[in-house]
């Protein structure tokens, strides 16, 4: 009875201990002025938010994935704007899909008509996204769609842009593609207190409310943008709002690639 007591606890502690060890990697991709985000869950599942303006996205995946690696379980696309889906169109002629997710916003510009020239003749799934949507990629980990509730009607690409909660264990990281102030709004009573904020709209002053950064409370903000890119992104109206949070802000303008990992309890920088 001894023995068998001893092997199911040390049995026990393998299991607690390799569930510490299962790491999901962020990668907050170095596309210049634009949006690449490349998710591994612990299982290996792989999900890419967004691919820039152009194929550089292709180099950044090549400097995470194996040569032959070819293939992405998700690939979503925030809304129609170029440097959100530019980069998609050689995605996905390079890899295969499993899914697509988008928001359903019809876009009036010439690469959006390629995008959806470009998805519709891929073997993947196609989901349209929807406030109240989960997308399950791992056993613990999960993709929550916060954003949009509806695109009929909307004029600005941004007002449809995807929001969603990536949860895995108890941390969780808010990626908010280029959703502005009107779109946080609708979000302030939603459970959204997580450890990472991916800042809306490469750090527009349109984008990133005092009470939106409340209300997610992050420990890290990741900016993705351009090195001085003729927006002016990040604005310092909001790298004010964020120092006043505490949150630690990292920008792809200037740090280039950022990753990080979450064991389920922690993220740290990689």
């Amino acid at each position: 009875m001894l023995l068998l007591l001893g092997a199911a606890f040390l049995i026990w502690n393998s299991i607690i201990v390799s569930g510490q060890d299962a790491i999901m990697e962020v990668s907050f991709l170095d596309v210049g002025q634009g949006d690449a985000i490349f998710i591994e869950t612990p299982d290996g599942t792989q999900m890419l938010i967004d691919g820039g303006p152009n194929k550089k996205v292709l180099s950044e995946l090549g400097d995470i994935l194996p040569f032959s690696d070819r293939s992405i379980d998700v690939v979503m696309a925030t809304h129609s704007d170029q440097d959100h889906i530019g980069g998609l169109i050689d995605v996905l002629e390079r890899y295969d899909v499993g899914t697509i997710i988008e928001s359903g916003f019809v876009g009036e510009t010439g690469v959006y008509a390629e995008w959806v020239r470009a998805r519709d003749g891929e073997d993947a799934d196609i989901v349209f996204a929807k406030r109240g949507m989960r997308v399950q990629l791992d056993t613990h980990v999960f993709f929550d769609i916060l954003w949009p509730q509806h695109v009929e009607g909307l004029k600005n690409p941004n007002d449809a842009s995807i929001v969603g909660k990536l949860i895995y264990g108890d941390t969780c990281f808010i990626m908010t593609g280029d959703a502005e102030r009107n779109s946080e709004m609708r979000l302030l009573y939603d459970d959204i207190d997580c450890e990472v904020l991916k800042v809306g709209h490469h750090g527009s002053k349109t984008s990133t409310s005092d009470a939106f950064v409340r209300a997610v409370s992050p420990a890290i903000a990741i900016i993705s943008a351009g090195k001085e890119n003729r927006y002016g992104h990040p604005h310092q109206i909001i790298l004010n709002v964020l120092e006043k949070a505490g949150a630690e802000i990292f920008r792809t303008d200037i740090d280039k690639t950022i990753i990080l990992h979450s064991n389920g309890s922690n993220v740290l920088l990689k």
